[in-house]
């Protein structure tokens, strides 16, 4: 049996832009990338804590050390900066691999979106 459980998250980020006139998708500094273990193209979820909105996009790559997340195109109008989300990612595996499958899980510093270590 297959199942989908969660392999990434960031959790708690601070929206930095709303770009309504971009391509769809969302921009995300690439040191939180590389920590959450997300690539670009890869299809995540968005929860926006403020109002309850989830959507679903892709990734692109944002400036390293940036502290970018930019919701772009549509999505833009379900976050405003300043909003904080949770971003997911989740991946299909076997039942019993996912039994001891640990997930990447980020909590960057709200303020800043930096990696607290």
């Amino acid at each position: 049996m297959i199942i989908e459980v969660i392999k990434s998250k960031l959790h708690r980020v601070t929206v930095t832009e709303a770009n309504l006139n971009y391509i769809g998708s969302i921009t995300i500094d690439e040191d939180l990338m590389d920590a959450a273990n997300l690539i670009e193209g890869e299809k995540v979820q968005i929860v926006n804590n403020n109002n309850g909105e989830r959507l679903e996009t892709y990734v692109i790559r944002g400036k390293r050390g940036s502290g970018a997340i930019c919701l772009n195109g549509a999505a833009a109008r379900k976050v405003q900066p300043g909003d904080v989300v949770i971003i997911m990612s989740f991946a299909h595996m076997e039942f019993e691999e996912a039994k001891s499958f640990k997930p990447w899980v980020v909590f960057p510093d709200t303020k800043t979106n930096k990696i607290i270590k």
